[in-house]
């Protein structure tokens, strides 16, 4: 069952002479639970593309479904609250809040949606993150690694439709990178967890199941690793 569609994306950036078209008719399809890379040169298209599944920002024209939903029928209030339920994003820099603690960085999103966490599961992800440890300490007080584990915590917590991770390892170096991946595709297998990855690593775009290959805006292959 397809679970994300994407049909024939534009996104158009200034008029005449300026214009850049940063996606040009990409048209492509995920089943649910599927971990997919994204990759292709800087410049591609790719944060454009991440940006636009997550709701961040509208596409000039073309059509993206979640679960059946037209995301961008939606007015902004809707697609502000499309964003904290069904989408969670993670970062190259992690973006989390300095004064929070990773315990209160992790539950924020669902917090700032009038959710009450459930303590169990505040439980069960720091045990999957391997940050039980950590859950009273502040960012400035963790690893990158570390802190990519909460960045990740508060993307998963809220059991989001899809996760998108832009650059989620850049910035760690390539042991931290492997233990970010091998949790990723943890939590895609044990959530069933609908993933899109945007790297520039080719080892880690392999052990996805599929990688989408972009450039100039546009899709230019689409193949399965075998991983899945």
């Amino acid at each position: 069952m397809e679970f994300l569609t994407v049909s024939d994306l534009c996104k158009v950036y200034g008029k005449g002479e300026n214009e850049v078209r940063a996606l040009d008719g990409v048209s492509f399809t995920v089943p649910k639970g599927q971990m997919t890379a994204v990759i292709g040169p800087s410049g591609s298209g790719k944060s454009t593309l991440l940006h636009i599944l997550g709701g961040v920002d509208r596409p000039t024209s073309g059509k993206v479904y979640l679960d059946g939903q037209d995301v961008y029928a939606q007015n902004n209030n809707d697609l502000a609250v499309f964003r904290r339920r069904q989408v969670g994003l993670i970062y190259q820099f992690y973006n989390l809040i300095p004064v929070l603690n990773a315990e209160e960085n992790i539950t924020l999103p669902m917090i700032m949606d009038g959710r009450k966490p459930d303590p169990k599961h505040v439980d069960e992800l720091l045990e999957l993150l391997g940050i039980t440890e950590r859950r009273n300490h502040l960012p400035s007080q963790m690893s990158g690694g570390q802190q990519q584990r909460v960045s990740i915590g508060r993307a998963l917590f809220t059991s989001p439709a899809v996760i998108l991770a832009d650059e989620p390892t850049g910035n760690l170096d390539s042991r931290n990178s492997a233990d970010i991946i091998a949790l990723l595709r943890k939590s895609n297998r044990k959530f069933d967890q609908t993933m899109l990855i945007i790297t520039h690593d080719e080892d880690i775009a392999l052990q996805c199941d599929r990688i989408i290959t972009i450039s100039d805006g546009r899709i230019v292959r689409d193949e399965l690793t075998g991983q899945s």
